[in-house]
Order: C-alpha cells, then sequence, then structure tokens
C-alpha cells in the first residue's frame, strides 16, 4: 500500500467527519457530499504530492525532463515553421525566487508557455461546437455540455481554437476551477470562448497532467496572487502563460495521471458513502421525530420518545438533524403535546369571547374594520385533535388587523426611517443592518395604512415566504408589500405562541399552499387571513412559549457543540495535510 493510501485509510474517520460548515437556515438541510471539508482536502493534497513528486516514486530509468524540453523546443521550432502556431515573445528567465519548492532529481521548472501552446483564433464562418464556460464538469474536468451554433448567431467570444488533447482554463473568476481536457473529436469544429486561456501540451504529454497542475493548491495560489479584480477576479492570458509549472519525466507523468486517477475515484466512493450514510440518517431521524407528532395517547407518546432518548446522541449529531427536531418540537407545541393542560386554565373558547369584545369595541371605536366573515373549518380542515379547553380559530379571528406594507418604491433617503423587507426577516429576526429609508414624512403617511408597533407579529410575503417575527425593537419603521403585519388585541394573546404557531410545520404547509406564483412568489393576504390556528388557553401559551425557548437554547447548544467538534476535526485535516506536504 502506497503512503498516502496508508494515510487515506488509517485517518478515514477525520477525512469523512470532518464536514464544511453550513449557514444556518430553515427546515431539513439536506446533506451534501461535495462539502465534506475533509475529502476536499484529501483531493487537495493528492494533487499538491503529485505536482510535487511525492505521489509516486521516481525511476532513474526514465529520461530526464531536461531532454524532454529539447523535443519540446525542436517541436515547436517545427510547428512554426510549417506555420501551424505563432512564434512567442520570449518568457522572462526563471529565477531562484520564484521557485515554490525543490524538485524532485530529473524534473525542472517551467514556464506554462515553454511547454504548451495554443492554436490561435478565428472567425466562426460554418456551423461549430461551441464551448463556454457554464458547458465546463468542473468536478470531473470534461466538457459537459456544449453547443451548436451558426456562424451567424456566434458569441463575439467565440474565437479560441482547440483540438483533442487541448487544455482549457477559464480565467474568469478561476477559484471556480473550470478547467478541462477536450477528450473527444468534437464535430463540427470545436470554438471556445475567449474567457478560457487555451494550452495545448507538446511531445504528446499527457493533458490530464496539467489538469491535475491547474487544479492543484501550487497553482490555485500563484493565480491568487496575480488576479484582478474583486467580485468578479480574472487573470490574463500573460499572467498564465507566465506561471511556472513541475515538468517531471514523461514518462512519470504518465504514472501520475494513473495513481491522482486511482486515488481520486477512491475519494469518489468516500464521497457516495458518507452522502448515502447522511441520506439514510436523515431518513432515520426523520421516520422516529414523526413518531411523535403521530402518537396518539400519552403512553404511546412515552414509548416512542423512549425510543429516541436511548440514541439521541447518535441521532442529533449533524444540524440537519438538529433543524429536524426543532420543527418538530414546534409540531408537538402547536398539538398541544409539549406541556400538559391544566383543568385550572380558562378555555380558549372564553379567552375567544373576550378578543371577539375588544374587537367589537375597536370597530364601534372606528379604528378598526369589520371583517368580512369567513367559513367555519371544517373537520376535514382540522388534521388533528386538539387538547381540552382549546379551540382552532382562523387566524382573522383573533387578528385586529392583517394588512401588509407599502405597495409602492419610495424615494429613498442616506439617513430617516428604516424600510424593511423580506430580506431584513428572513434570518427569523428583525434585522436593521442592512436597510434602506425614508423620510420621516413618507413614513407618516404609510403609517395611516399601516403602522407596525411593538409586539406586533411580521411576515414574510414574497419571496421568502411565511417566516413571522415578532417585533422587538421600538424605533418607528415601516415596511414593503413584500412583509405582511398582524396585530392582536392587546394582553389577550401571547405574541411568541403566535409567532411560533405561525412558524411551525404545521402552518408553513398553510403558507406553501397560499403561495401563489413561481418566479416571484406571494403569499396572498387573503390566505393568511385564513390560516386554521390551534389556539390554546392564555395561560398555556405562556408555558408553551417557556418551554419552547428552553428546548430550543438546548437545541442551540447541541448545534455549537457540533459545530465545535467539527471545526476540530477540519483542523486535524489541516494538520494531515501540512504534514504530508512537509
Amino acid at each position: 500500500m502506497s503512503a498516502i493510501q496508508q494515510l487515506l485509510t488509517d485517518h478515514i474517520d477525520i477525512w469523512t467527519a470532518a464536514e464544511t460548515e453550513k449557514r444556518s437556515g430553515r427546515g431539513r438541510a439536506s446533506g451534501n457530499a461535495g462539502s465534506v471539508y475533509g475529502i476536499k482536502k484529501l483531493r487537495e493534497l493528492i494533487l499538491e504530492l503529485a505536482v510535487r513528486g511525492k505521489l509516486v516514486p521516481q525511476d532513474a530509468n526514465d529520461e530526464p525532463a531536461c531532454e524532454l524540453l529539447k523535443g519540446i523546443q525542436a517541436k515547436k521550432a517545427k510547428l512554426i515553421a510549417e506555420g501551424k502556431i505563432k512564434k512567442d515573445k520570449p518568457l522572462a528567465a526563471i529565477t531562484e525566487d520564484e521557485k515554490p519548492f525543490e524538485l524532485p532529481k530529473g524534473w525542472e521548472w517551467v514556464r506554462v508557455g515553454q511547454v504548451g501552446h495554443d492554436w490561435g483564433q478565428k472567425e466562426p464562418d460554418s456551423n461549430f461546437t461551441y464551448i463556454e464556460v457554464s458547458a465546463i464538469d468542473s468536478t470531473r474536468g470534461v466538457v459537459s455540455s456544449p453547443g451548436l451554433v451558426a456562424p451567424e448567431d456566434a458569441p463575439s467570444r467565440a474565437r479560441k481554437i482547440v483540438k483533442k488533447g487541448t487544455v482549457i482554463y477559464s480565467t474568469v473568476r478561476p477559484y471556480l476551477l473550470n478547467i478541462a481536457v477536450i477528450e473527444e473529436e468534437f464535430s463540427p469544429e470545436p470554438i471556445a470562448s475567449t474567457a478560457f486561456a487555451i494550452v495545448h501540451p507538446f511531445c504528446l504529454m499527457p493533458p490530464r497532467y496539467f489538469l491535475s497542475f491547474f487544479r492543484s493548491p501550487v497553482f490555485v495560489r500563484y493565480v491568487e496572487s496575480v488576479q484582478m479584480g474583486i467580485a468578479y477576479p480574472a487573470i490574463n492570458d500573460g499572467q498564465f502563460f507566465s506561471g511556472l509549472i513541475p515538468l517531471p519525466p514523461i514518462e512519470e507523468q504518465h504514472r501520475i495521471v494513473a495513481k491522482v486517477d486511482e486515488l481520486m475515484a477512491l475519494c469518489d466512493q468516500l464521497e457516495n458513502q458518507h452522502s448515502n450514510a447522511a441520506e439514510a440518517h436523515e431518513k432515520l431521524v426523520s421516520h422516529l421525530l414523526g413518531t411523535l407528532t403521530q402518537s396518539q395517547n400519552a403512553e404511546d407518546f412515552s414509548a416512542n420518545w423512549q425510543r429516541i432518548a436511548a440514541h439521541f446522541d447518535t441521532l442529533f449529531a449533524t444540524d440537519a438533524s438538529i433543524d429536524a427536531l426543532k420543527q418538530t418540537l414546534l409540531q408537538l407545541a402547536v398539538m398541544g403535546k409539549l406541556v400538559p393542560q391544566n383543568a385550572n386554565d380558562e378555555p380558549a373558547s372564553e379567552l375567544l369571547k373576550r378578543i371577539q369584545a375588544e374587537k367589537a369595541k375597536l370597530i364601534s371605536e372606528g379604528k378598526i374594520k369589520k371583517d368580512k366573515p369567513l367559513t367555519p373549518i371544517t373537520d376535514v380542515e382540522k388534521p388533528f385533535e386538539l387538547p381540552l379547553r382549546w379551540e382552532w380559530v382562523r387566524l382573522s379571528d383573533i387578528a385586529t388587523q392583517i394588512t401588509d406594507g407599502a405597495h409602492h418604491t419610495p424615494e429613498y433617503i442616506s439617513d430617516g426611517v428604516p424600510f424593511l423587507s423580506v430580506k431584513n426577516l428572513s434570518s427569523g429576526c428583525l434585522d436593521f443592518t442592512d436597510t434602506r429609508f425614508i423620510s420621516p414624512v413618507a413614513h407618516a403617511d404609510l403609517t395611516k395604512r399601516c403602522n407596525p408597533e411593538f409586539d406586533d407579529i411580521l411576515l414574510t410575503k414574497i419571496g421568502t415566504t411565511g417566516i413571522a417575527v415578532v417585533i422587538d425593537d421600538p424605533r418607528p419603521f415601516s415596511i414593503f408589500v413584500s412583509v405582511a403585519l398582524i396585530k392582536l388585541p392587546k394582553i389577550l394573546i401571547d405574541r411568541d405562541y403566535l409567532s411560533l404557531v405561525i412558524n411551525s410545520p404545521f402552518v408553513r404547509q398553510q403558507s406553501e399552499d397560499g403561495t401563489e406564483g413561481v418566479g416571484n412568489k406571494n403569499l396572498v393576504l387573503r390566505k393568511i387571513n385564513t390560516f386554521d390556528i390551534p389556539f390554546a388557553p392564555l395561560a398555556e401559551q405562556h408555558r408553551i412559549v417557556a418551554k419552547v425557548d428552553e428546548l430550543m437554547a438546548l437545541c442551540d447548544q447541541l448545534k455549537s457543540r457540533i459545530t465545535d467538534a467539527s471545526r476540530l476535526q477540519q483542523k486535524l485535516a489541516d494538520v494531515l495535510v501540512e504534514q504530508a506536504v512537509a
């Protein structure tokens, strides 16, 4: 077994456990094998060792690279003489300071332009196979989706000639590693975008060696040192061809390519195993959590919970599983299964009478408008049975106002009253860090119809829909049409309870069902008004909120420990790479 294979197998737990940190989000984030940090680092290590001459043993019988260079010079001169390629401007001599590391005996440092050439450019005059950056499968390093284009439809960037065995390197946003080998004879003639640097290796050198080098951390570091631009960093052809490349004997190049392919296949297997295990784990967690919400009685619930508790540390060891647990806790809360009921609580039916009396008073005072009558909630609409003293209600039954923000874009100013949209709520809380401002006069005009105040509830309704946020900041602000405002009778409803109900899977599904459109999704006010709400006694609302806060805090602690463990695994993976390269 080779040293790199030993490194792979001896530390397989580190390579597969070191996962890339994911941004926290709503719902059950699916695992992604391609994001496993340890395997990504292992791939980089394989390429780093390959181009340093540490992946395969050297063979004293190989013809040294200096002799290969002589053959390259002769071949280059012949192609120039035949008019097949143009004579390049002389490249600067390589200084000792430029060489990033020492090479094995028989290898040589050269510039990319010394060992490869392009095929020039042409304007298409007949149908051609067009290779643009989006046609590259960056994972496999091949052209996966070329287009057939007529000359009259040719983009202005369709100019660079390529042939079988040519390596193409996207010089725009090079960090995306859109690099590929032309591995087949395309018909009609292939032409690549000018976004690519084109290099065709001399003397039948294997193009996949060049592919491995251009994808290696060695060349990535060089590109990062010379690229220009921030949003769309890029390098030019001159910088590309001036880059250094370690040149092994041609026989060793072939051995390197074979070994890289072999080890990358092992990495693919690790990724597939990790992906399959993650998918199976997620399905198991989903099934077991589902047994809790589907429990028919207290005894059934207890048995299902004991089954989960016995394997808690194994089941809840990923961000996705913790997110699933959070959603289940919300669902249990709105089903009345999270805290015990108390026979001394005032029934929700009595609370509803007081809410209706408060709304009637506000209507008579002209402070709110009378609701349009809604159809009663049918038994078909009730997906589960509520505890005693709970009631099913429509959201508009318990709200004093449901409206949305400005239907026109106001005039923005550099400083003034904050004007919030969906982006300021999508994290699940009010975020004033990146907001626009309107004048106090414009704000005063908008508040005549829609006046967000402390303790009201906001609901995202365009784009990212269905996120409820309680206003916990006293500063005045206005909202755009993408946000709905829900006002409630003072004291009679726990705002945090209603917010968690709206954020629960049960009402979230209603949000999704009520969202119209494809591109610009819109959760219409009509649907928001008719949300079916499981309404608990007020005292139980308070107990539910307290319990949810307590359990969510524990979930966050679990996530924090998972993150800390993941970072440790990442550091271990980094240390293994550093030791292997040293």
